[in-house]
């Protein structure tokens, strides 16, 4: 059985939304990352870089959490718009775009606003007007497509999904009125019965969920390295 490596964390909630859509069976396996899960050599061995979300498809390795929901789709053929170049085009651009702009500068755009060292005004200026400037894109480009692809829902509205719902963490509680095209897409896709399924995930397990030292040196380890 396919063994689902996960969080609670936009992109393992991408992969989780697709195993629930899909029905395809799987064992998930919580990687407590507060803990330093990610780094054990069992877990590396999946995943050299040391992240959720990753699966072993009865020894078949897959990380990154888009590599992830493309092999899957053309794995079990769901979720993929009509067979057409044109379509294949836009499905691997968009797809690319939010694994390449949307998840790195939302991350950061995070971290920088509620992690680092508040004095860092350039890097927090820096990543907000760049995650704005990635969901103004995904925002006009929704004001001509009901989905990221057309009129199909497939694995590139999973993988929106992940971050879309994180918008107000990443920009602020007003980001949406900025972008009503990313958040009709969100509600619609939020609004089908396995989201819930795919957030609940988490709750069947304990995560560890106090941000103390021993998290930070985890999570951000080059504090720790500039420490030493």
């Amino acid at each position: 059985m396919l063994k689902f490596y996960f969080n609670g964390a936009p992109n393992p909630n991408k992969v989780a939304l697709f195993l629930e859509e899909s029905g395809l069976p799987y064992e998930p396996v919580p990687v407590d990352t507060r803990k330093g899960d990610q780094f054990k050599p069992e877990f590396l061995k999946v995943n050299p870089n040391g992240k959720v979300p990753a699966i072993d498809d009865d020894g078949v390795f897959v990380f990154d959490s888009n590599a992830i929901l493309l092999y899957l789709a053309e794995k079990t053929g769901k979720f993929l718009p009509p067979s057409t170049p044109k379509n294949r085009a836009q499905l691997l651009s968009w797809l690319m775009f939010v694994a390449s702009g949307i998840g790195p500068y939302s991350g950061q755009a995070v971290h920088f606003k509620h992690f680092a060292p508040k004095e860092l005004d350039y890097a927090h200026n820096r990543y907000q007007f760049e995650a704005h400037r990635h969901y103004g894109i995904l925002n006009d480009h929704l004001a001509g497509s009901r989905y990221m692809v057309g009129g199909t829902y497939t694995i590139v509205d999973m993988a929106f999904w992940g971050w879309a719902r994180m918008v107000p963490f990443v920009l602020g509680d007003d980001a949406f009125a900025k972008y009503p095209n990313v958040k009709r897409l969100l509600d619609e896709v939020s609004g089908r019965p396995a989201v819930a399924r795919a957030i609940a995930l988490k709750d069947k397990f304990t995560f560890k969920t106090e941000m103390d030292d021993e998290a930070r040196n985890i999570m951000f380890r080059h504090l720790k390295t500039k420490a030493a």
